[in-house]
């Protein structure tokens, strides 16, 4: 069976299950601190899902709607708003859901917008009949049982209708990069990849419900606070999952190399894989 379809083991399901739900403490600091997604990207997958939206926030969003079907979109995992904030103003009929409700609560404030609909609950749970035209996860879909989210989605799109999955990543410049591998290592007390593929990107590529994939992806250069940047790096699921004791000694050692320098350049990378249902 391919590489991202085969079924979790008993190991990885109890970390799956055990550290998706760590989120929603730490939901201020993940909204502070968690950048957007490219525009480049968002009108990407747009444009290839054949959704023919209006630029977002244009006074046209309204007109367009009504002159036609609004396109109805999913996303999963919605976190607090950074993609939901892009995907809102271009005519669509939307829902986010997420399963932390102070994830949620934050993306409500975050936007503002009467035609979206949130919700807070999993993948799994969510009860949704669709036909959704368009669905999209960015940096959740590794969270939802792999054995209900591939044939889910499918069944929740319409015929021909897309599945759109997003990741983004930081790149630090040397010798920090290295730096921050060498933390990860100490604390989770076990070898830690400095860098690695999504197992869903393997799962979409060969599951038999969805078309042959298109790939992208896109590089943006940011310059980030370090504060930010440690608060970043404390929001990730391997750090949520140490003990109180750990994250403190991990967080001072962190602040103690970042203290030389007040920002930082960082590189976002951005990837996204997308394909049609099949049937």
């Amino acid at each position: 069976m391919a590489a991202g379809t085969e079924p979790e083991t008993a190991a990885e399901r109890a970390r799956r299950e055990g550290w998706r739900g760590l989120f929603d403490d730490v939901a201020s600091l993940y909204d502070a601190t968690r950048q957007g997604y490219p525009e480049e990207i968002v009108g990407t997958v747009i444009a290839t899902a054949g959704l023919g939206s209006v630029p977002s926030g244009s006074a046209a969003a309204a007109a367009a709607a009504a002159a036609a079907a609004a396109p109805v979109v999913l996303e999963i995992g919605c976190g607090t708003g950074q993609l939901t904030r892009q995907l809102s103003g271009r005519g669509f009929n939307l829902t986010a859901i997420d399963l932390g409700a102070a994830m949620v609560a934050a993306a409500r404030r975050n936007v503002p917008d009467p035609t979206v609909t949130f919700e807070a609950c999993s993948f799994e749970e969510f009860a949704g009949s669709g036909p959704f035209d368009l669905i999209v996860s960015a940096t959740a879909f590794h969270w939802v049982d792999p054995a209900v989210g591939w044939a889910k989605t499918a069944r929740l799109l319409r015929p021909g209708g897309w599945l759109a999955l997003l990741s983004n990543g930081e790149r630090y410049a040397e010798p920090l990069r290295t730096q921050l591998w060498e933390l990860w290592q100490k604390y989770s007390r076990q070898p830690v990849q400095l860098s690695y593929e999504p197992r869903w990107v393997a799962g979409l590529r060969e599951t038999s419900l969805f078309g042959e994939p298109v790939e992208f992806q896109h590089e943006s250069e940011l310059r980030l606070p370090a504060e930010t940047v440690l608060g970043l790096e404390r929001t990730r699921g391997t750090f949520l999952s140490y003990s109180k004791q750990d994250q403190d000694a991990f967080t001072a050692e962190l602040a103690a190399l970042l203290e030389p320098t007040p920002y930082l350049d960082v590189v976002q990378d951005t990837f996204v894989s997308m394909a049609p249902v099949v049937g």
